[in-house]
């Protein structure tokens, strides 16, 4: 019976403290990238460029520079790519004439719930409704003259992340 025990406590600590496999680690990383389709924004040589522009759930934009040629007319399609309902989770397209402190204007948006965050005043050039997950917009405005112009998410907090220029070019 000895015996039998002996082997029992060395086959336990065998398997216990016997060779151990390492795990391998794979080499694999997640690189987030920025899509941009070079057929989201047209010109159709008829004095109209067409531009689409992405929003998603993670509070971006898929793009962070728009230029456009000045007195051309723009046609600006906004998609929000995300799930969550604009009462959460809302984008807009602000365009803001140059000069506009960014931080006040959306200091002042956060109080304008009623008007889709865009509180009165003469700061925007062009804006869009409020949209959440899987609705479009489309607004038609004039390109201003020639200048760098900041767009914006005039949604509570989003701001930061959710903005870009506009170059307009002569």
């Amino acid at each position: 019976m000895n015996k039998s025990l002996a082997f029992l406590v060395v086959l336990a600590v065998t398997i216990a403290c016997g060779p151990k496999k390492e795990k391998k680690k794979e080499k694999f990383q997640y690189k987030r990238t920025q899509v941009e389709d070079k057929n989201d924004l047209v010109d159709d040589d008829q004095n109209q460029i067409k531009i689409i522009l992405n929003s998603y759930d993670n509070m971006i934009y898929d793009k962070k520079t728009i230029e456009v040629k000045y007195g051309k007319n723009i046609m600006l399609t906004l998609n929000h790519k995300g799930k969550i309902g604009k009462e959460f989770m809302g984008h807009n397209f602000v365009l803001l004439k140059i000069g506009t402190d960014v931080d006040e204007f959306a200091k002042r948006a956060v109080n304008a719930k009623n008007t889709d965050y865009i509180p009165g005043g003469e700061d925007t050039i062009a804006y869009t409704k409020m949209i959440g997950g899987g609705e479009t917009t489309t607004i038609n405005f004039k390109a201003p003259e020639p200048g760098e112009y900041e767009y914006i998410c005039s949604f509570p907090g989003h701001y930061n992340l959710m903005r870009g220029k506009l170059i307009v070019n002569k």
